[in-house]
């Protein structure tokens, strides 16, 4: 008689673990989670409310920095609320077809902020550069059509995920040993021959990483070279402290992101809640820091926010 085959394509649910080893802290750890995910979305709609309403800042900067807000938002709502339901009231279960639709939102518009990342640096690089040709080159039509292929960009090469996960079989555990349901702890669940699948999604993620990366240091490279022949010593210092915090957001997301993509192929040593503790931070750190770097510290949206703080207060 042939063994039975106990294998099911679709689970009805997964058990979302939190993070190994620190069950204890987690009522203390969704503490500063939720205050950064609050600052982050009334951050963010600051901002799209603010350049909405001025239209003297509907520039190009401004507007790939909106399309970055948006973002943020839909990056950091499709997990920081549910993974506070998981710190502060235990609820470990999730559902197979929304947890396929969390992996989808988090890969995709990962994607699509290192891309609206790039867009913006070589938006800084024109403006500084080659200011003369800003205006001509970065048209609203121009920007549309990056914004569009970004999007796009972020969903066909992560819409193949979520179809690859519902046609393998899952006989093991329901236990996913994360917080948010990330494609690759889900795909080691399975109990099928995953190796090519995993090979895609690492060999998608880093090589689109690498690219956006290689380029954003590109353009940066190039500004700095301008900066320092500005005449003025007071606007290369004003030019090097925007251009800094910039590189530093970027940075916090590039290497959280790549350490959390490089360890899933080499970091077999790594405690996993240090891994899994990490891969929160590209989630959660990148949408508290763009609204205060790219949008308190921008003089324009700093001046109207004060100002339409003086006239509600008057």
């Amino acid at each position: 008689m042939p063994p039975l085959n106990t294998s099911r394509p679709s689970p009805v649910t997964f058990l979302l673990m939190g993070i190994p080893g620190l069950e204890h802290l987690h009522v203390w750890i969704g503490i500063p989670f939720c205050s950064m995910y609050v600052v982050a979305v009334v951050g963010n709609v600051t901002i799209l409310a603010v350049v909405r309403a001025e239209r003297s800042l509907h520039e190009p900067m401004f507007l790939f920095l909106c399309m970055l807000s948006v973002t943020d938002l839909v990056l950091s709502t499709s997990t920081m609320p549910r993974m506070l339901c998981l710190f502060w009231l235990g609820a470990h279960d999730i559902t197979f077809d929304a947890c396929l639709a969390q992996m989808f939102f988090i890969h995709s518009f990962t994607t699509m902020e290192s891309g609206f990342f790039l867009a913006m640096a070589i938006d800084r690089y024109v403006a500084i550069c080659d200011p003369l040709h800003h205006a001509t080159f970065l048209t609203h039509t121009r920007i549309t059509i990056i914004g569009i292929i970004v999007v796009v960009w972020g969903i066909a090469f992560f819409s193949p995920h979520p179809i690859l996960l519902k046609q393998l079989p899952y006989c093991r555990t329901r236990i996913i040993a994360h917080t948010y349901c990330e494609f690759m702890a889900e795909v080691k669940l399975a109990c099928a021959d995953t190796r090519s699948t995993t090979r895609y999604s690492l060999s998608v993620a880093s090589i689109i990483g690498s690219c956006d990366a290689v380029l954003i240091a590109v353009s940066y490279a190039f500004i700095l070279r301008s900066v320092f022949r500005l005449p003025s010593r007071e606007a290369s210092f004003e030019a090097l402290g925007t251009c800094g915090s910039h590189v530093c957001v970027i940075l916090v997301f590039y290497s959280t992101a790549g350490f959390s993509i490089f360890t899933h192929r080499f970091g077999k040593n790594v405690p996993a809640h240090v891994h899994i503790f990490i891969a929160n931070m590209y989630l959660l750190v990148p949408p508290f820091l763009n609204p205060i770097v790219y949008g308190v510290r921008t003089k324009k949206i700093g001046e109207h926010v004060l100002k339409v703080i003086r006239v509600k207060a008057a």
